[in-house]
């Protein structure tokens, strides 16, 4: 199983977007997919018209116990409007957590155990994560096997990319195994001289991180979300989405030459 996490410490650069549209190419392929949505805003929960205020069960039951047996991590699993995507959905109440968790020894890994519990059951898991710096990205960044930062091409977006790459660096120092991550170019529009200085900025301060991919601005991943499904099952042939596709093929050969068939069993 694989698990990639999107996270970025700035809010408003693409973060579901691209989980939903690589979701999409992913089941697309005849993969099985599991979404978790560790924001507690539920951006990617109500894209699929689930309301965060009213769920009854979310990711935030995973927090509650040290240990999950499979038997408790099943019933949170909800459907998408893509048969092969399972989504574990968000709720407002996991903006708690970062108060309960001062002092709590084990709470950085409760996802990686948890996740753990459906190894055979998915091929990949993308994780969307809260643009904060707290327990949830923690999690995130301590249960996946690859990160993806997804950067809007404007000045003041590239700043909150420096302090993203310093938490980056600090994680990687506490980990036994580096964490893989890629810096994603979105909402690109080679029309404005804004867009083509910032693109230039990340290829030359972070040659060896970015990928092999930059998403335009396109107008169908809002018609998508309007409609509630993956943006290729709207239109596969959008620049948008054919961008996500190059992005994807990326990341698999990656995973090819790296050997990698996902991460390890906890």
């Amino acid at each position: 199983m694989h698990i990639w996490a999107v996270a970025n410490q700035k809010g408003g650069v693409g973060k579901t977007t691209t989980v939903v549209t690589l979701a999409g190419l992913l089941a697309d392929q005849g993969h099985d997919v599991l979404l978790l949505d560790l924001d507690p805003h539920g951006s990617l929960t109500s894209y699929f018209g689930y309301d965060p205020d009213a769920l009854e069960h979310s990711a935030y039951d995973l927090f509650e116990q040290e240990t999950r047996t499979l038997d408790q991590v099943l019933p949170l699993l909800q459907s998408s409007s893509h048969d092969r995507i399972s989504l574990i959905p968000a709720s407002t109440a996991m903006a708690t957590l970062e108060r309960k968790s001062v002092g709590a020894e084990g709470m950085g890994l409760m996802i990686a155990k948890a996740l753990a519990q459906l190894w055979d059951r998915f091929d990949y898991v993308l994780i969307d994560s809260p643009p904060v710096l707290g327990v949830l990205m923690v999690n995130a960044l301590a249960a996946c096997e690859r990160l993806i930062v997804p950067v809007q091409t404007e000045f003041l977006a590239i700043k909150g990319l420096e302090r993203m790459v310093r938490t980056l660096t600090m994680i990687n120092r506490a980990r036994s195994q580096k964490l893989r991550y890629h810096i994603l170019p979105t909402f690109f529009d080679r029309r404005t001289q804004a867009s083509m200085q910032s693109l230039r900025s990340i290829k030359r301060n972070y040659p060896d991180e970015i990928a092999h991919a930059v998403i335009p601005v396109d107008t169908k991943f809002r018609n998508a979300s309007t409609a509630g499904v993956v943006p290729s099952a709207l239109d596969s042939s959008t620049h948008g989405v054919r961008a996500y596709g190059m992005l994807l093929r990326w990341l698999q050969t990656l995973d090819k030459q790296s050997g990698s068939d996902g991460q390890q069993r906890s």
